[in-house]
Formats: structure tokens, sequence, C-alpha cells
């Protein structure tokens, strides 16, 4: 007797069940059909994307994800997260009559890409475009409704032309600081040669030659190159932004130590715009955190700018306190400070205190160790609050200006170029880092601030520094200026006025925001579209010799070195391509010959305007139709700098691709080119998918599918093993992929689930177990319209009783209002209490209640949703109809419970209408019979009434 397959049985007895097969076939078929029709794609006013006029009338909705990138290990189930959210919200919005823009590209220029080709001798373009194609399919299977037309790459030969056109504008541009916006270069010129405006140096424009008027306009242009100090990263084999390195002096890809080198390098003039960069963010419908963290990267400071006589020249110093310049003592520069070299003479002067020395015979030998000392820290070691101050004496004293005190000039680790002039006079009396330096290095410190905690104003006594801002002056009398007695906002004012009146200073505005270095030395990147003539004077490409392409080299890799030489410098793997690199030109004075920069792009570069190619992604005749830019995110009420609607993803980008993309637009826009001067105008920051992981007693991480729970603990092939919620990812062995789930269960579980797990700007944690839960929500759906056994459909044309229409109304009220918010989670939480309803009400269900259901899951379950609505009778898709409208006499509860309180006791409870007056709800509560008891005939001193959940009686 053989026997029964209980699994066999059930298919049998069901065969129209909502299986994990038959989600496969439905999703299958659903994604075929949208592809087919075009379902997302959303119409331009203009251009070759240009649709139905009735579209374009609507109100439109410009929703983007941030640029994922094509990884070779491909998607987990984590990747999706806010790709789910931003394809729910924008169903809803189409819903809603929305003309909705939504799709996603890629960004594919970057390091992983060329060390895979380093490693294995596969163009890094083979390897991207086979993770973009894999990627592709798993996104597609999710059935996010992306409008593919508009997808692209930043590899694409098409896109990355306007990525090298928009260099060019920003390299012939200058920001012009009466105006507050970017101007052509040729403007500039001009005021040269009309004299306008004085030419630094004083001759005439027409008497400089063209290396020297190179010069001076590479002092205005908002893209440069210069030589300046740099992360090195001789592992790597190339420069890094201050961003790209760890805190501890790393880099972030590779872990390699990182140096301070000088190299020559392209720039971009970012801090031109920190003013407007922290103004507009007011506007921007951004998390705060996100501000925050912006506004203290550009790091606005009030202050004075302070000239230093020196050796017939001067040292000038950017302060915040200019109020304590009389407790200055001595100088402190950076050590790669340009002018340490200058002012170091040959010999130590005479009386140097042995301690100032570092033990070295010269200046010269000090300030070189000490540099070499401190170009191993990274900028957070260096600032790092270490009780050890380290630090070299160079040989020169400058000349206090307030007081004429001749004080000693250092180096130390302890100041940065990157930070106001990269020098600082220190006054060790107010500093607690200039205090420690001090007393390690036996420097005068001189009290000017009068401490208010009792301790005198004799140093000698001091064990730190006495800082205040809410102080009076002391000690600061000078020929001309007296501070005593001030306060020290009113000190801060007479010393600036002094300073300025003198010609040695001014009232000044510093950032800390430094400017973004934009050459890499590699391979995979955007070349440069410029030329070097045989001066080595740089000349942009026409416009017509774009886009400069990159050549094909044997040798993909930059040369490293020994990861701990800082002695080193890069060689890029362009510059061996010799016949790419010597070229002749005629860029319109006749055929010359010239040498290609061999630096490219940083990966950020294509993505910091992708959002406008999505707008106009097949016009090759210019960035974008301004009218097609003005259409989608031009400004609006609301929305005064325009910008894309919603922007979702990681709060990693704070200060990287977000900061860089508002740069470039203020250009663009101040240049003409957009009517928007922000890119993203709601920026939303999605929470992050944990999975537990699973380590040894080794620590190393094991399979976390191998692990099995017995008694609370867990094994892996019987040795028990640590639990910890972490990230998920390959290499900790706990990435569960979307197609795996999708196999099981089917691509709209995967969904709901994941919109299901909790609120979406908060992380949390992954259970596969818990996905059948929204699995069996989708059966119960498909139940509720379909016979399992017949597939017949099973909805009747009557009405249904009260407590359904109140079900459904008010889940229709939650539901949109859910979704209008981005509660995804809590959306479901009411479409599963409906459907719950309507399957312990039993019967048939009503068609004009099972409709409106089908409607309401269709932004988060499309591929059943279009199923049943196919199956229920419709031949239109299911993604453009109406999103149901509640009825507000069903969205009211028919009763609410009012609460009786008697001398703060509760003593009785009234069901009661919503609506009932507080006059009227004081006689329900004073005629009920309990109340009546209660009272026991006790007169009544207050009612207080607080219509319709609370009556609080007070008696005499």
């Amino acid at each position: 007797m053989s026997e029964t397959n209980p699994a066999a049985a059930a298919e049998a007895a069901a065969p129209h069940r909502y299986t994990a097969a038959m989600a496969a076939e439905i999703e299958a078929r659903w994604q075929d059909f949208w592809d087919a029709e075009g379902t997302y794609a959303a119409p331009n006013p203009k251009g070759d994307l240009a649709g139905d006029p009735a579209i374009v009338a609507r109100p439109k909705k410009f929703i983007m994800d941030m640029f994922p990138y094509p990884s070779g290990a491909g998607l987990h189930v984590g990747h999706p997260l806010g790709y789910i959210a931003t394809d729910v919200f924008a169903r809803f919005q189409r819903m809603t009559g929305h003309n909705v823009l939504h799709t996603l590209g890629f960004d594919a220029f970057g390091l992983p890409a060329e060390q895979y080709a380093v490693q294995t001798g596969t163009h890094p373009r083979v390897s991207t475009e086979s993770n973009m194609e894999n990627m592709t399919s798993q996104l597609r299977r999710l059935g996010l409704g992306h409008d593919r037309r508009r997808s692209f790459a930043t590899i694409d030969p098409d896109y990355y032309k306007w990525t090298q056109w928009i260099f060019l504008q920003i390299f012939n541009s200058w920001y012009d600081e009466e105006a507050r916006k970017a101007r052509p270069i040729s403007q500039l010129v001009a005021q040269f040669e009309s004299g306008e405006r004085a030419v630094p140096g004083g001759r005439s424009w027409d008497a400089l030659s063209a290396g020297e008027r190179a010069d001076i306009l590479g002092e205005y242009r908002l893209a440069y190159a210069s030589d300046a100090p740099v992360n090195w990263c001789p592992g790597l084999g190339t420069v890094l932004a201050n961003e790209e390195v760890t805190a501890d002096g790393r880099s972030e890809r590779g872990n390699f130590p990182v140096f301070k080198a000088k190299l020559r390098q392209w720039n971009m003039r970012i801090t031109a715009y920190a003013d407007r960069l922290l103004d507009d963010l007011d506007e921007l419908d951004w998390p705060e955190a996100i501000k925050l963290q912006q506004r203290n990267w550009i790091g606005r400071s009030e202050g004075a700018r302070v000239d230093f006589p020196i050796d017939g020249e001067r040292i000038t110093v950017f302060t915040t306190r200019p109020d304590t310049l009389f407790g200055a003592t001595y100088m402190v520069l950076a050590p790669e400070h340009p002018l340490v070299e200058k002012f170091t003479p040959a010999a130590w002067p005479e009386g140097t205190h042995d301690v100032w020395t570092g033990g070295h015979a010269t200046p010269s030998e000090a300030v070189a160790a000490y540099r070499a000392q401190a170009a191993a820290k990274s900028d957070v070691e260096r600032q790092a609050e270490a009780k050890d101050k380290t630090g070299v004496f160079i040989g020169a004293y400058a000349t206090n200006p307030v007081n004429g005190e001749q004080i000693p000039v250092f180096i130390a680790d302890y100041v940065l170029m990157g930070y106001g002039t990269g020098a600082i006079m220190a006054v060790p009396a107010h500093d607690t880092r200039d205090f420690e330096f001090a007393r390690a290095f036996e420097l005068p410190i001189e009290c000017v601030v009068e401490p208010t905690d009792g301790r005198g104003t004799d140093t000698s006594t001091w064990d730190e520094a006495f800082v205040s801002y809410d102080a009076k002056i002391v000690n600061s009398k000078g020929e001309g200026v007296s501070l005593d007695g001030l306060g020290v906002v009113d000190a801060k004012a007479r010393i600036t006025e002094w300073l300025a009146r003198k010609g040695i200073g001014e009232g000044t505005v510093n950032f800390r925001l430094r400017d973004w270095l934009f050459s890499r030395q590699r391979y995979w990147g955007e070349p440069f579209p410029i030329v070097y003539d045989e001066d080595g004077i740089a000349h942009p490409l026409p416009e017509s010799m774009l886009p400069l392409e990159l050549p094909e080299v044997d040798d993909y890799s930059p040369r490293t070195f020994d990861p701990d030489d800082a002695d080193t410098q890069p060689e890029t793997p362009l510059s061996r391509n010799e016949e790419w690199v010597n070229v002749t030109l005629d860029l319109g004075d006749g055929p010359k010959k010239y040498r290609r920069e061999t630096n490219t792009m940083p990966n950020w570069a294509g993505s910091c305007w992708y959002e406008l190619r999505y707008l106009d992604p097949h016009n090759s005749e210019r960035l974008v139709d301004p009218e097609v830019e003005q259409y989608w995110m031009g400004p609006r009420e609301g929305q005064p700098h325009g910008g894309v609607d919603l922007y979702v993803g990681g709060a990693e980008h704070a200060v990287l691709h977000l900061l860089y993309a508002r740069f470039w637009s203020k250009v663009l826009f101040d240049l003409g080119h957009i009517a928007s001067s922000e890119p993203f105008h709601k920026l939303y920051n999605q929470g992050m998918i944990q999975a537990y992981v699973y380590r040894d007693s080794r620590g190393i991480a094991v399979p976390a599918a191998e692990v099995e729970e017995r008694d609370g603990a867990y094994y892996h092939q019987g040795e028990k093993v640590s639990r910890l919620l972490g990230k998920m990812g390959k290499s900790l062995k706990n990435a569960v992929t979307p197609d795996e789930i999708c196999a099981e269960y089917g691509a709209d579980t995967l969904r709901l689930y994941e919109m299901a797990m909790g609120p979406l700007d908060v992380s949390r944690p992954w259970d596969t177990r818990a996905v059948v839960g929204q699995f069996r929500l989708l059966q119960r759906l498909w139940r509720n319209v379909v016979d399992e056994t017949t597939g017949a459909v099973t909805v009747v044309d009557a009405e249904p009783d009260e407590d359904t229409l109140r079900a459904l109304h008010k889940a229709i009220d939650g539901v949109r209002g859910d979704l209008e918010g981005m509660r995804f989670n809590t959306a479901i939480a009411k479409v599963t209490e409906l459907n719950n309803h309507l399957t312990k009400a039993g019967g048939a269900v009503p068609r004009s209640v099972a409709e409106p259901l089908v409607l309401l899951v269709a932004p988060l379950a499309p591929h059943i949703a279009e199923e049943l609505w196919r199956k229920l009778g419709h031949t239109d898709s299911v993604v453009h109809q109406d999103f149901p409208v509640a009825d507000p006499r069903y969205v009211v509860d028919e009763t609410v419970t009012c609460v009786v309180q008697i001398k703060g006791k509760v003593k009785a409870r009234l069901e009661v209408s919503p609506s009932i007056s507080e006059e009227e709800l004081e006689k329900v509560a004073l005629e009920d019979e309990k109340v009546v008891a209660a009272l026991d005939g006790a007169g009544i001193r207050k009612v207080i009434v607080r219509a319709p959940k609370l009556v609080n009686i007070v008696t005499a």
C-alpha cells in the first residue's frame, strides 16, 4: 500500500490555491506584460519621451533611489529595502493622480571592478556589465515599476560625455563674490583686459605671458589644478579625498595606511559655495541629523584674520578669539605649511631651549624629522586629545602685533592645513591644547581672561587652562588699544576694528570645508577632457571632441608600492598608453602637440548629476531640455529651490555624494543650465536590514543557514557558537538572497515582509521564519476572491453589512494616510485587519468590498493585485486605477467609550456618540444609574467635561 503525500493531496484538493509556484507564474507573466505595455513610462512635456498631454497635465512626482553600484556578489535581501519602499510610494502616487517618474540606473565606475580586472585580467567594462545584467534581473523579479526607457549607467560614453561637459563648465567658471554666483571665466578675462579689475601683481593683462595668465585664472577657476597636500595611499597607488580616509588614518578600501604628500591634483572649489550650501539647507525637507552633519562638515565660524610680522613678511592666522591676542605667547604652523622652509634658518638662534629642538643639530633636521613623523598620522589622530603634545621649534620668531613681543614659531601636528590658514596664535592660558603644549615646552602662559572660578591670574598655580566666553578681559593694554574690563563680545569688536584700522587684520568668516580633491590615479573612471601644451598649460577640449573615451590598456592597475613607504609618487594606468596620451589636435589655432591628463575623475563624478539625466536620457544635443527640467525639478510652492520630490538612500552619504551633488547643481543653476538650485528637495534615510552573525570559538563566522538552535543555545556542526546581530553580507556568511525568498514564497511576499518589519527609517533584524506570515496573508486574500478548488471568482453583487462597510472605509482612510506618510508597516497591518474581518465574516465577499481591497493591496503586492483585478473582470491595469477614497460616514466610530470619574476614581463607562456636545454629555453622565449611586446624594462642586471621552465630577 503506497503512502499518501500530504502536500500532493492538498494540491489535488485545492488546485487553485495560491502557492509559491502560482506566485512565480503570476509574477513573471505580469512583469512581461508591464514591460511590453510600457506601463511605467512617465511622459515628458516634450522631446523623445513626450506622451499623453492629459497625463503631463497631472501633478508630477519625481521619486528616486540612490544610485546602486553593480556588485559582483549580487543582492541580498537588505539591498532592496529602499527600492521596494520607493516602488510602493510611486505606485500609490500613480493611483492618486500623479505623473510619476521612477527609474533606476547604475553608478558603475569605481574601484571594485578595477581591482577585479587587476586580479583576473577581465576588462572592467565586461565584469561591470555582467554585474548590471544580474542585478537588473534580480530587481525585475521584485516587480519594481521603473521606467526602463530612462535607465543608464555612468560608464556609458553617451552619459559621461555630459559628465565631462559639466566638468568643463566648472573649469570655465569662477565665483563672483559680489554677485554670489558662478560666472563664465570669459567675463573675468574681460574685466582684466578692460582694467575694470586689477591684475594681481599690478601689470596689464596684455603684458602677461600665456603661462602667467593661466596661473592667475587658476586662482579663480572653480576647477583647478594645484600642488597641494593630499592623502597619498601607496598601497592603493592613488590619492584619496578626506572623506575616503578612516578615523585611524587608513583607506576605506583596503585598509592601507594613508600619508600626507604634496602632489599636483585637480580640485573643485566647493569652498566658494560654503555659505550657500549652509543657508539653503534650511529650506530642504531633510532629516535634521543629515543637516547637522553637513553644517558641521562645512563648519562656519566667525572671527578675525591677523597678520604676525616675521622677517619682513607675515604669517596670517584665523582666530575666533581675537580678544585674547595679548595672551598669544607663541605660534604654531602645520608641519606641511608652505612657509616653514622659508622661515627655517640654518642654525639655532642663540639661547634656544633644548626642549624646543627635539635633540636635532639644526632647525632643518628637526623640521624634516618631525614632518616625517606627522605624515604617518591621520588628521583625527593628530587632533586627538592626547596628553603628550609633540612639536619642534623652527628656529624663527614672529612679532605679536598688539604688544610687539617676539614669540617663537613651532610646528606641531595638532595644527592642520585643512582648517583656517594652517597657522595659529597660541594662547595657552585659555586653550586646553595650547596650555598642555606650553607646559611641555616651557613656554610663557599669560592670563588675559579673568578667571571666574577663584583661581586668580597667576598661571603658575594653574593645572589647566581657563576657557570662558563670559568673562572680563584683563592684562590687554597696548599702543592705541585697551581691552581691559570689556566682555568677550565687546572686546572682539574693539580689537577687530583696531586691526582693520592698522591694516594688519580684519573680521572674517572661516570654514572647515576644504576644496574637493577631484583626481584619482585610476583607470576605471571618467577621463578628464583636458590636454596640456608644451608649456604645461591646461586646455579644455571643445564640446565637439566629447566624449573623450577611455582607451584600452594592457595593465589596469595603478602602480602600487609598499603600503608603509610614504616617499613614493603615483603612476597612473593611462600614462602607460603613449599613443592615447600624446596627440596632435587642432583646438582652434592650428594643429599642435598636446599631452592628455592621465588622472581620471573620482567615482563621485557620475552621481553628482544623474537625477538630471533621468529627465532627458536620450538628449544628445544638451544636458537636459530646459522645459523638461523645469517640469520635473523646477522650483514650486513649498520647494523654493526645486529638486527631486523624494530621494531615498542611506545616511552614510551625508557629506560625500549629497554635498558634492548640491555643489554641482548650484554651479549649473548659476550658469543658467537648470532651474533647480538644489538636486533633492526631500531626503529620506531608510534603515538597515540586519541579520544574526554566528561565530565559532575562533571568532570566525560560520554559515547562518547551518546553525541549529537547541535549548536557547546555537550550534554549528555540534560546536556551540555565539550569536550577535550585525550587518548582512557574504563575508559574514549570513546573507539571504531575494532569489531564495522569491523561489520559496514569491516576490509579493518578500515585498510585504520587508515593508511590514517595522518603520522604514529604523534598522530591523531579518527572520526568514517570519516571512511565511505575509505569505499566509496573500493566501487569505486570494481565498476571499477565488475558489481554491474551481478557480472561480466567488465575489457577489450584494450590499455589505454596516460592520463590513466600517471596516472597509476605516482601512481605506488609514492605508491612504499611511502610504502618503511612508508608514508601510502600519498600512499592511490595516490591510491585514480588513482581510481578516472578511475571512471571519464567512460567506462570499461583496464586490464593492473586494475591489477596493485589491486596490489597497496594489502598491504593496502588485502582482497578485493585478491578477485579482483581471479576475474581477477588469481589462485595464490596476497600476493606473484610482486609489479608493473613504466615506467619512463610516470612518468615524459609531460610539466611543466615555469614562466618568468621581474624586479621580472611575465609576462608570458610557457608550456615546463621537459628536456629542459637552452639555449633552454632562447631562447623560449625571443621569447614569451608576453615577447617581456613587454620588449617593453628595453635593457637586464642579463637573469637568472633555467630550466625548471624559467626565470628571468634583464633589463638595
